[in-house]
């Protein structure tokens, strides 16, 4: 399964609509792997490097890296690319640290906007309500 997700560069690579789900119509997690074009050498641009034409495609881990482009043709190959790897200051960590549970057990007061000029307390000791009245 082959899913276009964005294109760099001159190729023009459709971008399919829908989730993307598996047989049972769950939706799956696939690692998006960047391919770039290798452009034959010719005579005309000798010594001019130029920027290979790239694009990003979710595909399956265990699938086969692919060797043509699969609109145009041409010879690709696979960029290694960085590696995202949850962190200290990670979305998901932030998350976790900013729960109500751990803000509480910190001995912080969460207040959420519930109207104009209202705020009602989510976790933490204080007021219930803070109001601007």
């Amino acid at each position: 399964m082959l899913r276009f997700l964005k294109t760099c560069g001159s190729l023009e690579c459709p971008i399919p609509a829908g989730p993307l789900s598996g047989s049972t119509g769950e939706v799956t997690e696939m690692p998006i792997y960047v391919y770039e074009v290798i452009e034959e050498a010719s005579s005309e641009n000798e010594g001019v490097p130029k920027e290979p034409e790239t694009f990003e495609i979710l595909q399956g881990i265990r699938d086969e890296p692919l060797e043509k482009h699969p609109t145009t043709g041409q010879r690709i190959r696979r960029v290694i690319g960085n590696v995202n790897v949850a962190g200290l200051w990670s979305d998901m960590k932030t998350a976790s640290r900013l729960s109500d549970k751990n803000l509480a057990d910190k001995g912080f007061t969460k207040y959420v906007k519930a109207g104009d000029g209202k705020y009602e307390k989510k976790t933490g000791k204080g007021p219930n309500v803070i109001s601007r009245d």
